[in-house]
């Protein structure tokens, strides 16, 4: 759980919140318009995609310990890497390995790390691990902010890398394990029983958990259903985000109040995370993700009526507990409907899928602005997709093997 903790935090420089530092003293530096190193961090989001689905399969393949260590060394390499960008298809390259390395794979990684070694305790530990995201989100733009004062943005890059190295590389050696069996625990921590009939009952446990393969997962409605929905906010959250400033700006607000929508942001996605972790052991899951759903509806909705100051705190506060009801229930959802067995190929798929959404989803907002002059055409159409979400959610029961696959063959 630390480890996960730690890995969501490391993964900053990798995040949007991280990589937007910096945009302008590139941009200022290297003589590139806005559109043109926003294009090429798009294409590279996107590219780094496609990399998950291969991430998820080394994950079922071999043990966290080595794949997070060999993810961590070559993230540290590759922020280094970044302070010698001089053309575009060295950004491109450089923001496809960050992408793919600090956003998409130490993400899946410990998220899916921490469901092999939790079932009945998912959704509280999940949640705390999830403090580690929150966390960076609050740390990383002011301390990026402040390497790249102090010793530019080139330079700044070369900390990041070092920084990742001596605190993510070491934990990971010393503290990862495959799974609580390899070293003689069960999931939650608890002790493997000595007795006859204590044995009887862990394998009756072990025998009643989920056991899915990707191609078997795949072929049932729940998967689908659960895809999109937890792909719409990858796709809406990270243009309102990406649009922030412009947004405020449209409703006749301050610009200068994007920086404290972004810091309302951390604490309510903070606070949302842990009660969702907790409820999601006592509740369907499938419930909890239209919750995150009706947040981000919320979210949506609230932004025609903002049109005062602290209006921008509130639109923050909903942003937070979208993103973070989403973020935890997508995280257990997986393994409670699917199992531990090839968890790692299930959800590189799924992180595909969210990755290139959160690729996409500014474009979308950008081009609208543009034909517009606004946001309101953006907001009413892709209001559609949470709206759907809902009720996507609510009807995604967890899978039978014999009824899903039955209905799947006739």
């Amino acid at each position: 759980m630390a480890v996960a903790m730690l890995g969501g935090f490391m993964s900053g420089p990798g995040q949007t919140y991280g990589v937007s530092g910096f945009i302008d003293p590139m941009i200022n530096s290297l003589g590139w318009s806005r559109t043109r190193i926003s294009g090429l961090y798009s294409a590279g989001s996107m590219t780094a995609s496609f990399g998950m689905i291969f991430v998820g399969q080394l994950l079922d393949r071999y043990s966290a310990r080595l794949v997070l260590t060999i993810v961590a060394i070559l993230f540290g390499l590759v922020l280094i890497g970044m302070s010698r960008i001089n053309s575009e298809i060295e950004a491109y390259l450089g923001f496809s390995a960050i992408r793919t390395l600090g956003q998409g794979s130490i993400m899946l990684i410990t998220t899916t790390m921490v469901a092999m070694w939790f079932v009945r305790l998912r959704g509280r530990v999940m949640a705390i691990a999830m403090m580690g995201t929150a966390l960076s989100q609050a740390s990383f733009p002011p301390l990026i902010q402040y390497l790249i004062n102090h010793l530019g943005w080139r330079d700044a890059w070369v900390a990041l890398g070092i920084i990742v190295w001596v605190f993510l590389v070491a934990p990971v050696l010393i503290l990862v394990r495959r799974s609580p069996e390899a070293i003689g625990l069960l999931p939650d921590g608890d002790l493997k029983p000595s007795s006859k009939d204590d044995s009887d009952l862990a394998l009756k446990t072990t025998i009643e958990e989920p056991k899915w393969t990707l191609g078997e997962a795949i072929r049932t409605r729940s998967f689908w259903l659960i895809l999109f929905v937890g792909s719409t906010p990858s796709l809406i959250s990270t243009a309102m985000t990406f649009h922030n400033e412009s947004l405020l700006v449209n409703r006749g607000l301050n610009p200068e109040l994007a920086a404290a929508v972004l810091a309302t942001v951390a604490p309510a996605s903070l606070g949302a995370s842990i009660v969702i972790g907790y409820l999601s052991e006592r509740l369907p899951n499938r419930y909890l993700l239209a919750v995150g759903q009706i947040f981000l509806a919320a979210t949506m909705m609230f932004y025609f009526v903002m049109n005062k100051g602290w209006h921008a705190f509130i639109y923050g506060g909903l942003l937070g507990l979208s993103g973070g009801s989403n973020m935890v229930v997508n995280s257990v959802i997986w393994p409670n409907y699917y199992g531990r067995h090839r968890l790692g190929s299930i959800r590189g798929v799924v992180t595909t899928s969210m990755v290139a959404m959160s690729a996409l989803g500014p474009l979308p907002f950008g081009l609208m602005f543009d034909v517009t002059g606004g946001y309101t055409s953006a907001m009413l159409v892709f209001l559609i997709l949470p709206v759907s979400g809902i009720i996507a959610a609510v009807i995604a029961k967890p899978p039978s093997k014999g009824k899903d696959l039955r209905e799947v063959l006739t």
